[in-house]
């Protein structure tokens, strides 16, 4: 079943793809479960959640919380005279009166823990007051945002849930669901500016946490990383806490210290990335990481670089990545609660509808409150 040169995700994916033409599967027709895919390739379900999420986003098939994955087209790569047909992919659901109590759910993907624990906890408020959810993934890319509000409102939601692209430039259906009065709710991200009902983290404190804990352990020279291409609202609000925690020690900001806008794949050569130098150079002896990923890159950096975690340096994460079940994980992290953030907006936005959105209203602002949690990754500086 396996070839071993073949990434497993895309295994699964091709897998999928002959399963459907071979088949003679037609739209609407349900793919394996989940659970079914991990057992056939004895992979874990972020392999299989990966790989779905891969279909999803080139439209070969479509997701339905609690009912499963379903054939969207046969095809795998449609051409431009047929991508207009590609944008109602869901037209086999209407006849079921799917749009009734039903909410859409809108992210950039569902590659990582935090995107599957925040969906975990949106799809359980739903299912406690008997409503369903469907699925759409951006890619995060704005106009693939774009076209999926349209689709749900073609389709009838009753209301949106929305972790919204990183864009210099607003996306014109959000504003216009504003001003209309559609019922929707921003998660993790809003729109500076534009007020909105949103719900995150609050990444000002999260990053004071991190800052006090390893000020408290002896480290002086603590950089922030960020991988991100853009400098967004999220990651602002994150450097901007790093650098208040800072001043508040009478601690002079040093700029170096503040490493974003930079890319790391996969597949690159850590050996020749600027941030392997600094890294093995001992820049800075704590690393406060915007993502988990991107403090595991710089652990294995550290190996390579012959350095160890903790004795050299210190690592500090966000959206802790590495931890398939909760509590097991070697980083010490900034733990966000997306479960909880999740399940907050789920019922926030079900309050709007029930109660009647008023667009010209208050609208609600929650920030959840992180806690630090320590673990392997974090030590007194040498």
């Amino acid at each position: 079943m396996k070839n071993e040169r073949m990434p497993l995700y895309q295994q699964i994916q091709d897998y999928i793809k002959e399963l459907i033409v071979s088949s003679g599967m037609k739209q609407g027709d349900r793919i394996p479960t989940e659970k079914e895919l991990m057992e056939l390739f004895n992979v874990s379900k972020i392999t299989v959640v990966n790989a779905l999420a891969g279909l999803v986003n080139e439209g070969t098939i479509s997701r339905v919380p609690g009912r499963g994955s379903f054939v969207n087209k046969v095809a795998p790569e449609p051409s431009d005279s047929d991508r207009s047909s590609e944008q109602q992919p869901l037209d086999h659901f209407r006849s079921e009166g799917l749009g009734q109590r039903l909410i859409g759910i809108i992210m950039p993907t569902i590659e990582d823990y935090f995107s599957i624990r925040l969906l975990d906890g949106m799809q359980l408020a739903l299912k406690e007051k008997g409503y369903r959810s469907l699925i759409q993934l951006s890619g995060g890319e704005l106009d693939r945002e774009k076209e999926a509000i349209k689709l749900f409102m073609d389709i009838g939601v009753e209301g949106l849930l929305i972790f919204p692209v990183d864009e210099e430039q607003y996306n014109e259906e959000i504003l216009s669901m504003k001003f209309s009065g559609f019922p929707f709710v921003l998660i993790d991200r809003f729109l500076p500016g534009v007020e909105t009902d949103y719900i995150a983290s609050d990444g000002r404190l999260g990053t004071q946490l991190a800052v006090d804990y390893l000020w408290e352990l002896g480290h002086r020279e603590i950089a922030i990383c960020s991988d991100s291409p853009l400098q967004t609202v999220t990651v602002q609000e994150r450097i901007d806490g790093y650098m208040n925690a800072l001043k508040n020690k009478g601690a002079l900001i040093n700029p170096a210290h503040i490493i974003t806008e930079f890319r790391l794949n996969q597949g690159d050569d850590r050996q020749t990335h600027p941030l392997y130098r600094y890294v093995k150079n001992r820049m800075a002896t704590a690393y406060i990481t915007l993502n988990g990923k991107l403090g595991a890159h710089i652990h294995q950096m550290a190996e390579q670089a012959g350095l160890s975690v903790p004795q050299d340096l210190s690592i500090i994460t966000f959206d802790d990545s590495t931890a398939i079940l909760e509590g097991v994980t070697a980083f010490t992290h900034v733990k966000q609660f997306e479960h909880e953030i999740g399940h907050q907006a789920a019922n926030l936005l079900l309050d709007r509808i029930g109660t009647g959105y008023k667009p010209k209203g208050k609208f609600s602002k929650i920030l959840i409150k992180p806690e630090l949690i320590t673990r392997r990754t974090t030590g007194p500086c040498s």
